[in-house]
This record gives structure tokens, C-alpha cells and sequence, in this order.
């Protein structure tokens, strides 16, 4: 590491080091950090270089084995502020561009950075540019790439570099640290302001600290604004900061002796800040007034003297500030509502105070009491008893039997349900009572859009697979995928979660990026994976008998996914011949849609015989795991739930290309399969009439594939389930994951038939 003030490569103005240090800090934020360092690290050059200040570790696995980054491990808990300093420490540019974890850097950003800072040298003894402000773009959930407000202010002062007090108006660029590259001595010596966690104070004392201020028209930073919705809540009375910090701000411009043009502009921002808070923040009302009236005093006590207020709404608004007149200025709020209401009927439905809904039976039920002994489970749209919510429920009878399940079932699979379960079917009289006052609702879905999120309830959401494929909002740049799916009705679903289940570090981080929300991530393991770790050879085989498989029998399960590009079910395999290639000793399980009719078809004889079953139907999935000493899938994510069995597994991938460009993909499984990839027929032929597909490579990679993804799934996952959601246990109390070389699956099909 370079000492404070040296250098660690060449740049431009012949010191030796880099021109500019890109200083990414932060925790791997909804998993974005990956991206934003895939960009970054084929930009670094001699001029520049990226230094990651990395909090957590998850970051910091994010980080690693980046040619050409730089990693600062930060523990758990560093602030934003500490992370910039650590970043900055270890940087040997002379000047820094603090980018935040969530953000990105466009391409050749840092290059024309790193050329406009060094036409700033000049001579040494006058190079006093402390700031250059740069473009940026913003993204959300929603839209990509949208230009910012600032060009014009950047425009207008053109390649200058001034004092604050002749450009006033950069105070109303965007307060991002992120668009606002610093000259690391000058950051060195106000570090004190600079290092703190709020970001936008940072951004404007940056400006009011500078000697003189440079600016590029060019855009160089990509913020990533994410949803409130899944920024963890602050008590309402934080917000009483937003105060604080315009108070310390003015009184920083004061100290400075900045001229009347430079507070006035500060002001204003500070007045515009405040009301938006009273305006649009959801507080409740002793806070909102509370806060109106600290800002009232700022406002009066901080007004340059002179100062005009605006003319129009915007003027009242403000004297009606500054005169401490809360419920006038309420009443006024009011009014300007309504009268937008009446301008648009659509607007004024879409607003409406309260909860719509269309079900007379479900508004009144709404208001008697939740109650605290009942849950609703449902899986899979309604289809029955299934996957992590039977699991969870399954273990809920025996933990606190006390608690009533009921599960919604659509009325076509009613005759399918376990005898004596209760059940309710959807848009019923009894549906919509249950709904409305169960404590506990657990879906490995969503529930409809009608159904209301009570405050004393809890939403237990369990997902149903591990994600190779793109999910929720990563949908957005893929069509064939989300075909028309409504991403705001969906964000208001995932809105009503309490709780997230994931079997994998990589399942919660794709989770929260994909669903981001306010709920707790439970990195509990997959409740419907227990049975791979608690079956017993005696279950083994009596499910192979039921499945019709003789003693002895190598029996390999099929198991493809969907494809979202194609119209119908296409057979990719040639059953018949495979089945043939593989002799009598192999029984293939398939579960598919595909099998030919009538007595002629070439399957039809297989099928008598046993060597071909269609398990299709077969429910539950994992009995069908169990039974299996193989596995053929594509894409399917049983492959990381069978991992746990660790039992080979061979992929079928005829048309990964295909499938990763039009479904979009997390990870590059050919890359990172768990187990031997095939892309042809005649190549998984080979695979399996010979050992390859159980060598010691294929075991290799499902070892790794194995603690990747099936890191929290050790038989107990349903039981940290209930004492955590249901019964309310502290975390530290619950039984904790055991260590993926200390787990014992289930016996194999040869071992179960010794046992």
C-alpha cells in the first residue's frame, strides 16, 4: 500500500500515481455491487484505479479476485462515512470518486474523469480546484438511464473553474458525493465534514469547503435509487435531522464568509427540503407538526436578510412556514388536493384514502379482531398441501398445535386434499372471513391483490425454489419472461411481507434485489428440503415400491423446466431411444407433459414394462428425489434442492443460449454446474452408459455447487421456521445450521435396500 501522499502508478501530470481513485464503500446492497465492480474493473488503468471499501461478507466475496480492484475489508456495521475514509486512505490518486455500492459507473466515465481533473494542474501553487462536478443518470426499479436536472447548471459554467460565490446555483445540483469527484488533499483536510454517514450533507459542505470549483458536462456516475419501500425505517423522529443538517450547513456558510447569493441558494434548498417531508413523508401527525415547527424556526431564524420569498403557491406555502400556521397550512394542503381531484376522476380513485376492496363480506370481517390462534397456508396458486408451506405447517402441529391451520384450495384440487384437512376455497363466504382475520398467512406465492396486510398479522413468505432463472423485478429487461406482469401490483404484494425464506446467501441477495421491501430475510434453509436429511431407508423404499421401481433398479428422474419463449411443451429428449440406450437395469421417472397417445406410440411398451413412469402428477416432488439415484434437469430448480441429497446430477442443456437470453439467467450455470453437462441427446447418452457421470469431476463440482447453494438446509429448517415466526423465539435461541460436511442425508436407493 502506498504511503499517504505517494503514488502507486503513473498519471497524466507525471506524479507517478494514478490520476484518480474510484473509492467504491458500502455493503453489497441488494446484491448491486457485482455489477457496479463488472464495470469498473475493465476501466481500471495505469491513470486509474478502484479501490473497494467493501462492509460485510458479502461484499467483500463480491470484491474478490477482481483483477485490477483493490479490496478494503470492512466489518459489519461501518457506516457510510467510515467506509469513504478507510477507501480513501488506502487510494493513491489525486483526486476521489466516491461511488456508492448500489451505483455504477458508465463506461469511459472514469478515463474522461481522470483527463478533465489533470487539465486542472496548472501551476502548483494555484491549483486550488478543490471539486469537480460532474453528470449523473438515475435508475429505479422501473426505468433506467433517466437524465438528471443538473446539465443546465453544468452547462452554464462551461470549462471555468470558479469560487462558489460566482457559480451559486451548483447548490442546486443534486446533493450525490457520488457526481462530485474531490481532490484527495482537500478531502485529507476536511475529512472531519466529509467522512460522516449523511450523504447529502457531505455533498453540499464539499461545495461550501471548496476554494474552487471545476465542472464536467458529461455524466459519470449511474445512481441507483431504490424503493423506500426497502430501506430499513428509521423512528419518524430521525427525520427532525433534515433540520439539523441545513442549520449546520448555513452556519458553515457563515463561518466561510460566503457572500448573500451562496446562503440564499442554500436556504431555498433547505425551505424545499422541509416542506416536501411535511408534504409527502408518511409521519404521524405529532411528528409532522413537531417538525413544521422546528422548520419554522430555522426558517425565520436562518432567511438571509433580503431574502424574497417566491411568488405563486410556492410563496404561501412558505409564509405560511415561516409563520408557524400548521393547520393553515394543512388546510391549504387539503384544498390543493382536492381541487387535483376534481380535475381527474382516475386520479382521485387512485388515491383515495383507505383500503379498496370489492368484497362486502371481507370490509366487514376486516374490522372484528385478528385472531391470534389461526394461520392460512396455500402453495402454488391454490393446488393443495405443498412445498415449504406443508413443511412449515407439518411442524406447526407439532410445535404449537395450539395455532389452526386452514388452507385455501382452489375448488378443482378440493378432492385431492388430505383427509380431514380444513380448507377454505377462494371468493367463498368462509374465504374471505378466514382471510380476513388470520394472524398468520404463509405462501410460497402471493396472495391476491384484494387481500389487505393487517397490522397485527404476519406474512410469511417462503418462496418455492432457489433462483437460477431472473425473478420479479430483474424481469423488467426480459418480455417473454414477465408477459405483461404488473411490477407495481407486484411490489405491492411483496409489500405485505414480514418475512423472506432463503436456503442460500444467493437466494437472499437476489431475493431482496428482485423483491425489494421492507420484510426480514430468514436464512433458515428450504422447510419442504428437511425431509433429504430426515428420511429413513425404510421410506426409500416404500416410495420406490409405490412408484413401481423392483429392487435393484437404477432409477433416474427427468425433471425439466418450463420455457417462457415457447407456446407449448416441446419433448427435447427422444424417451424411447434413451430409455432403450440405457437398458432394462434403468428406470426413468419423467416428469413431464409430452407423452405420445394411443397404443402404436413407441413409449407405450416402455411404460407397461415400468422401465418408463410418468410422474407428472406425482406429488410430493421430493418422494421422487428420494427415489432417485440420478437426476436430469435443464434449468428446473429441483437441482439445488436434490443437491442435497448429493446424488449425482447431469444437466441437459440442448438450449442454454436460447433460454439464458430470453429468460435471463442469475448465473452462468454451464460454468458452475453440479455435475456433467450434456447439450445433445447423444452426449447425455454417453454420460450415462459410462461412469462419467459420476466421476470424480462430476463430484467435484457438485461438492462446490452443493455448499453453494444448499448452505442452510440441514433437516431443521421448518423447525427454525415456527419457533422464530410463530412462536416468537429470539434468533440467538434457535437451533443453528450445521456445516455442509457435517450433515448425513438421506440413505441412497443401494444403501436403503441394506439397511
Amino acid at each position: 500500500m502506498p504511503e499517504q501522499g505517494e503514488s502507486a502508478g503513473p498519471g497524466r501530470d507525471g506524479s507517478g500515481g494514478p490520476e484518480l481513485s474510484v473509492v467504491v464503500h458500502g455493503r453489497n446492497v441488494q446484491g448491486h455491487l457485482g455489477a457496479c465492480l463488472d464495470a469498473l474493473a475493465s476501466q481500471a488503468s495505469p491513470g486509474v484505479e478502484v479501490i473497494v471499501a467493501a462492509v460485510g461478507a458479502s461484499a467483500q466475496a463480491a470484491a474478490a479476485d477482481r483483477p485490477g480492484v483493490t479490496v478494503v475489508p470492512l466489518p459489519d456495521g461501518t457506516g457510510d462515512g467510515a467506509a469513504r475514509a478507510a477507501g480513501a486512505e488506502r487510494a493513491g490518486g489525486r483526486w476521489l470518486h466516491f461511488v456508492a455500492s448500489k451505483d455504477s459507473v458508465p463506461t469511459g466515465a472514469p478515463r474522461a474523469v481522470a483527463d478533465r481533473t489533470a487539465d486542472l494542474a496548472g501551476d502548483r501553487d494555484r491549483d486550488r480546484v478543490d471539486v469537480l462536478v460532474v453528470d449523473h443518470l438515475r435508475s429505479t426499479w422501473r426505468h433506467q438511464g433517466m437524465p438528471s436536472p443538473d446539465g443546465k447548471h453544468l452547462a452554464k459554467q462551461g470549462r471555468r473553474d470558479l469560487p462558489l460565490a460566482d457559480c451559486p446555483n451548483l447548490l442546486k445540483v443534486t446533493p450525490l458525493l457520488g457526481n462530485r469527484v474531490l481532490r484527495a488533499d482537500f478531502w485529507r483536510a476536511h475529512r472531519a465534514e466529509l467522512a460522516v454517514d449523511d450523504e447529502t450533507f457531505a455533498a453540499y459542505a464539499a461545495l461550501l469547503l471548496a476554494d474552487r470549483v471545476a465542472t464536467l458536462d458529461q455524466v459519470a456516475l449511474n445512481v441507483r435509487e431504490l424503493r423506500a419501500e426497502s430501506i430499513p425505517r428509521g423512528a419518524p423522529e430521525e427525520r427532525y435531522a433534515v433540520i439539523d443538517r441545513y442549520e449546520s450547513l448555513l452556519n458553515l456558510v457563515a463561518d466561510r464568509g460566503l457572500p448573500t447569493a451562496a446562503r440564499g441558494a442554500l436556504y431555498d434548498v433547505m425551505v424545499g427540503d422541509c416542506l416536501r417531508v411535511v408534504a409527502r413523508e408518511k409521519l404521524p401527525d405529532p411528528v409532522r407538526r413537531e417538525f413544521f415547527h422546528r422548520a419554522s424556526k430555522a426558517a425565520v431564524a436562518l432567511r438571509p436578510q433580503g431574502h424574497q420569498h417566491p411568488g405563486g403557491l410556492e410563496g404561501v406555502r412558505r409564509r405560511l412556514l415561516e409563520e408557524d400556521a400548521y393547520t393553515k397550512y394543512r388546510t391549504f394542503q387539503t384544498a390543493n388536493q382536492q381541487r387535483r381531484k376534481l380535475r381527474s376522476a382516475v386520479v382521485s380513485r387512485k388515491h383515495k384514502v383507505g383500503v379498496k376492496v370489492r368484497d362486502l363480506r371481507y370490509r366487514r370481517a376486516l374490522e372484528r379482531p385478528v385472531d391470534p390462534n389461526l394461520a392460512v397456508f396455500t402453495a402454488y396458486w391454490d393446488r393443495g398441501v405443498a412445498c415449504n408451506p406443508a413443511a412449515v405447517a407439518a411442524k406447526l402441529a407439532e410445535l404449537a398445535p395450539h395455532i389452526r391451520p386452514v388452507w385455501v384450495v382452489s375448488a378443482a384440487n378440493v378432492p385431492l386434499l388430505p383427509p380431514g384437512t380444513d380448507h377454505v376455497v377462494p371468493g367463498t363466504r368462509r374465504y374471505w372471513e378466514v382471510m380476513a382475520r388470520a394472524k398468520y398467512l404463509v405462501n410460497n406465492a402471493n396472495f391476491p391483490n384484494a387481500i389487505v396486510k393487517r397490522p397485527d398479522s404476519v406474512h410469511l413468505q417462503t418462496h418455492h425454489g432457489t433462483p437460477l432463472k431472473r425473478m420479479g423485478l430483474d424481469q423488467l429487461d426480459y418480455p417473454a419472461a414477465a408477459k405483461g406482469l404488473n411490477f407495481h401490483d407486484l411490489l405491492a404484494r411483496v409489500d405485505r411481507w414480514d418475512y423472506s425464506v432463503s436456503a442460500n446467501g444467493h437466494s437472499t441477495e437476489m431475493w431482496e434485489r428482485a423483491y425489494p421491501s421492507h420484510y426480514t430475510s430468514l436464512d433458515y434453509g428450504y422447510p419442504r428440503n428437511d425431509v433429504y436429511y430426515n428420511a429413513t431407508a425404510a421410506d426409500i423404499r416404500a416410495i420406490r415400491e409405490k412408484l413401481g421401481i423392483a429392487p435393484g433398479k437404477r432409477a433416474i428422474l427427468y425433471a425439466p423446466t418450463h420455457r417462457d419463449y415457447e407456446a407449448a411443451w416441446t419433448p427435447r429428449l427422444d424417451l424411447a431411444t434413451l430409455a432403450e440406450r440405457l437398458g432394462e437395469d434403468t428406470v426413468l421417472l419423467v416428469r413431464g407433459h409430452y407423452f405420445y397417445g394411443g397404443a402404436a406410440s413407441p413409449l407405450a411398451g416402455l411404460r407397461k414394462s415400468g422401465r418408463v413412469i410418468d410422474v407428472s402428477s406425482y406429488d410430493p416432488v421430493e418422494e421422487l428425489a428420494l427415489a432417485a439415484d440420478a437426476l436430469i434437469t435443464d434449468y428446473s430448480s429441483i437441482m439445488f434442492d436434490y443437491a442435497n441429497l448429493d446424488r449425482p446430477i447431469v444437466i441437459y442443456a440442448d438450449d442454454w443460449e436460447t433460454y439464458a437470453t430470453t429468460r435471463g439467467v442469475y448465473f452462468d450455470l454451464m460454468a458452475e454446474a453440479p455435475g456433467k453437462v450434456a447439450c445433445t441427446q447423444e452426449e447425455l447418452t454417453e454420460l450415462l452408459t459410462s461412469d462419467a457421470w459420476h466421476d470424480a469431476a462430476a463430484d467435484k463440482a457438485r461438492r462446490a455447487f452443493r455448499h453453494r447453494f444448499c448452505e442452510y438446509d440441514d433437516g431443521r429448517a421448518a423447525e427454525r421456521v415456527v419457533r422464530r415466526v410463530f412462536l416468537g423465539e429470539s434468533e440467538d435461541s434457535l437451533p443453528p445450521v450445521t456445516p455442509v460436511d457435517e450433515r448425513t442425508p438421506a440413505p441412497t436407493p443401494e444403501e436403503a435396500t441394506t439397511r
